[in-house]
């Protein structure tokens, strides 16, 4: 039960797997990301965004320019939950079938 409880860590919260699908889609500025998420605050994505780094899930990008851009990148790593989304995602959608289905 530990592997799984660890795993849940990482990715449990309301959040999380959002940021993670919002980058892969392309977002990679703080407001893209937090555009394409109705109703997370930016305090709260800054501390998730903080927390996926931490678990080495994506990268904090700083480029030196006028003026300075920060961008935010998955990390290869990150491609590991892509199964677990997607499987996710078909369990949900039958899940959802099953639960509101008129019998």
């Amino acid at each position: 039960m530990k592997p799984v409880r660890d795993a849940i860590d990482v990715i449990n919260g309301k959040w999380k797997l959002a940021i993670i699908i919002s980058l892969g889609a392309g977002n990679e500025r703080f407001t893209d990301i937090q555009e394409s998420i109705p109703g997370i605050s930016p305090k709260v994505l800054a501390k998730e965004l903080k927390d996926l780094e931490q678990h080495q899930l994506i990268k904090r990008v700083v480029i030196e320019d006028y003026p300075v851009k920060i961008l935010y990148k998955p990390e290869p790593y990150a491609d590991t939950l892509t199964p677990i989304i997607q499987a996710l995602k078909v369990w949900g959608l039958t899940h959802r079938e099953r639960i509101f289905s008129k019998p």
